[in-house]
């Protein structure tokens, strides 16, 4: 065992009582924290490893609290050492979104995820969060840049595609920040949200939460990079969200018109950044497992730009050059 792990054992054992605990690893993501499931009294906890020079667990703890305080469903905080990076909190249990969604439920867990949001757009935090401003979405479009198309295709850009891609990125941007802005969780997707019995949905991985875009995570939600549903149904729950958001007044009728187009170019920014991200995981992190996501994710950037005359050029460029060139680097 590292000194890391000696250190994180010796810690739960104090927090905890008794006898080092036996931890089974509770779940993988994309970051350097790690999860560990545990038995604590008649039910589990769950400790998280968050090494303190790649995560920040001082915004997961002020969230946490922040987010349970306006009634969502968030790990509660047990016990907590920022200095390292331990932390002790509640089990929202194992049952994924992603692992649990089918034809017959979807209607019933996407209406409490849309609720949950609503919830987080009307009363979530307006201070002390990150400004998701344009330099914020433009070094995220480096990333497509970066890492799929230089890193991981080594695709060669002529000199007449940058011009495009940049007034692609202008246009992307321009419709972000035109938006009404909010607290965006970052990451509301199905591998987020928890099938819970009470309170659905448990919601975690929320300490990059910013104040931007009030479509973003409803294209996260509803354009999810992890699994696709067909285009009528996530137009009706788009539709769903839209009565409540009025309601609530975190939307206004003067944004109703815009609406659809905001979401829309609010989805190809997320997910040439999420492209890009799973480029990186695969040549920087030694993951390549998550290339698999790359068709669909790219698929939802072919077929929404299709449908706008000024990012036709992006769509078939996506389409032409770049899912071609993804699908020699997909694993077996």
């Amino acid at each position: 065992m590292s000194e890391r792990g000696e250190l994180f054992q010796e810690w739960l054992t104090a927090h905890l009582g008794g006898e080092p605990p036996a931890l089974v690893a509770a779940s993988t993501d994309a970051s350097f924290r790690r999860y560990w499931r545990l038995r604590h009294g008649a039910g589990t906890v769950i400790a998280v490893d968050a090494p303190p020079d790649t995560e920040d667990s001082t915004a997961f703890v002020r969230l946490a609290r922040a987010f349970g305080a306006i009634g969502l469903n968030v790990p509660q905080i047990l016990a907590e050492d920022l200095e390292r990076g331990f932390l002790l909190v509640a089990d929202l249990g194992e049952r994924q979104y992603l692992d649990h969604l089918d034809a017959a439920n979807a209607d019933r867990l996407y209406g409490d995820a849309i609720a949950a949001l609503i919830a987080l757009q009307a009363a979530g935090p307006q201070t002390g969060l990150p400004l998701y401003d344009e330099p914020f979405l433009r070094r995220e479009l480096g990333i497509f840049d970066q890492w799929l198309l230089d890193g991981l295709l080594a695709l060669p850009r002529a000199e007449q595609l940058r011009p495009m891609l940049e007034i692609s990125y202008d246009l992307l941007v321009e419709s972000a920040l035109a938006q009404p802005r909010v607290c965006v969780h970052r990451d509301f997707h199905s591998r987020n949200l928890m099938f819970t019995e009470q309170a659905n949905p448990g919601i975690l991985d929320f300490q990059d939460a910013v104040l931007g875009p009030v479509t973003y995570d409803l294209v996260s939600l509803l354009r999810d990079c992890y699994i696709d549903w067909p285009e009528a149904r996530v137009q009706a729950w788009q539709g769903a969200y839209l009565d409540l958001a009025l309601r609530r007044g975190i939307l206004h009728q003067e944004h109703v018109a815009a609406f659809t187009g905001w979401f829309d170019l609010m989805g190809v920014q997320r997910h040439l950044k999420a492209a890009g991200i799973f480029a990186r995981l695969a040549l920087r992190d030694g993951r390549p497992d998550y290339l698999r996501y790359l068709p669909r994710t790219l698929g939802y950037v072919r077929q929404v730009c299709a449908r706008y005359p000024a990012l036709e050029p992006l769509a078939d460029f996506v389409s032409g050059r770049v899912l071609p060139a993804v699908a020699a680097h997909l694993p077996a």
